[in-house]
């Protein structure tokens, strides 16, 4: 059985995905239910978790599934503890939220110069997810001035699509040597890779294919103003 709280915010809830495809916040929660602090909405959540009936997307946030709900929360029916699977075909799917933000996995700064070590971090930035297209994402910060032409700059993030592949001209984190990391146009000729900073004060460097390895390409980029 759920309380009349806990019916009353998965309502909420499903109501507001249906009409923008957004999670509500948890001020519009608070105040929806009419409750004194947020705190109040995370018990609420968390209990509704535990018993199935909502879900945290993971790494986004304001992202809630409603997996399923209450037999009530159809116009005129009676409340009651029975539950009805938003799998069933009639059930409406949510549409993706459009203004969601995802927790992409910050590694550390590469060069956009002379390659320096690419450091792994266990910290995360977050990112619109509109920014992002298909595929497993991480950022990494620029550190150097080598690629300014192509408009990256010291201190921007760098976000990176993860592939192992890139076409002649794309832009990669190349790891060179497998010990350090740059952001470069990838360019291949004569049998060698050569990375092509974005500058004209830099020289491309030049190594064998076995020496460079690409990790990833050039999806975006995130700067700060402060």
């Amino acid at each position: 059985m759920l309380t009349a709280k806990q019916h009353e915010l998965i309502r909420f809830i499903q109501q507001r995905l249906e009409e923008t495809g957004i999670s509500p916040s948890f001020e519009e929660m608070k105040e929806a239910l009419d409750l004194k602090s947020k705190s109040g909405v995370h018990r609420l959540i968390s209990a509704l978790e535990e018993r199935g009936f909502l879900r945290r997307l993971p790494n986004r946030a304001r992202a809630l599934e409603v997996i399923r709900q209450p037999e009530d929360t159809t116009p005129g029916s009676r409340a009651s503890g029975n539950v009805v699977p938003l799998a069933a075909p009639a059930a409406r799917v949510a549409p993706e939220p459009a203004n969601d933000v995802i927790e992409l996995p910050l590694h550390g700064r590469i060069a956009a110069g002379a390659p320096i070590e690419a450091l792994e971090g266990q910290s995360t930035l977050p990112v619109p997810a509109a920014l992002l297209g298909p595929g497993e994402h991480y950022a990494l910060e620029v550190s150097g001035d080598s690629m300014i032409e192509a408009g990256i700059f010291d201190g921007d993030f760098a976000l990176v699509r993860r592939t192992d592949t890139a076409r002649d001209g794309e832009i990669v984190v190349a790891l060179v040597r497998g010990e350090e990391a740059t952001l470069k146009y990838l360019r291949k000729e004569s049998g060698m890779v050569r990375l092509d900073p974005a500058n004209g004060a830099y020289e491309p460097q030049v190594y064998r294919p076995e020496e460079v390895q690409v990790q990833g390409k050039l999806a975006g980029l995130l700067r700060r103003y402060h």
